[in-house]
């Protein structure tokens, strides 16, 4: 069975994802979620894609899933480890030179004035420890140029959640479009789609194993 690879965003962990693993391990299929070093200043977005490869049991028929700023470390880890595809979830979607701190004036992004962007479909007690395991971000990470000439040649989706409050639709279409040029399969859910609507995120990341 496939192995997925999962890439958590900016200031959390791999527990934000242990309700889709579950998913995905009830129909066979392995899911390694490692934390990555955010807050370890000596670390470069290079080192947080090492800790995802290091972590993989076999480098054989791997699915990479980047969710929010994992969308700039899993394609290195598509790159090192001849991905059979890409999926990114909600995600930041990097240009070759790129320092991850330009992304928001170079996209455009703008606040969407909303409140509670990440957990507002979020069970409350998922949210509440959500919100505990919060850790800090790394200037070395933001300020560093990515790396990769290009995207990984490898299958690549984008899912967009249409509940997104903190990466909206309207810009993430922009974006995808933009930077991406593939049509993106949509998900009635917010930022955090992995605790709000995990059993629909598996089904929808299952398709994609080989």
């Amino acid at each position: 069975m496939t192995t997925f690879a999962i890439v958590h965003g900016a200031g959390d962990v791999g527990w934000s994802w242990h309700l889709v693993a579950e998913a995905l391990q009830a129909e066979g299929h392995t899911v390694i979620a490692p934390d990555l070093p955010t807050e370890d200043e000596s670390k470069d977005l290079t080192d947080w894609a090492a800790t995802v490869v290091d972590a993989l049991p076999s480098t054989s028929d791997v699915v990479v899933v980047g969710h929010s700023f994992g969308g700039l470390v899993a394609p290195l880890v598509a790159a090192e480890t001849n991905a059979s595809a890409l999926v990114l979830v909600t995600a930041m979607l990097p240009r070759p030179g790129e320092a991850p701190g330009d992304w928001w004036t170079n996209t455009g992004y703008t606040d969407s004035g909303l409140e509670d962007q990440f957990w507002h479909d979020v069970p409350p007690h998922l949210a509440e420890e959500s919100q505990k395991r919060e850790r800090d971000m790394s200037e070395t990470a933001m300020s560093k140029p990515w790396p990769l000439d290009a995207m990984p040649a490898v299958p690549t989706h984008f899912v967009l959640c249409t509940e997104d409050r903190f990466f909206t639709p309207e810009f993430m279409r922009r974006v995808v479009a933009d930077r991406l040029g593939v049509e993106p399969v949509e998900l009635a859910a917010g930022h955090c789609a992995q605790l709000s609507k995990p059993r629909e995120l598996a089904a929808l990341l299952a398709t994609y194993a080989a």
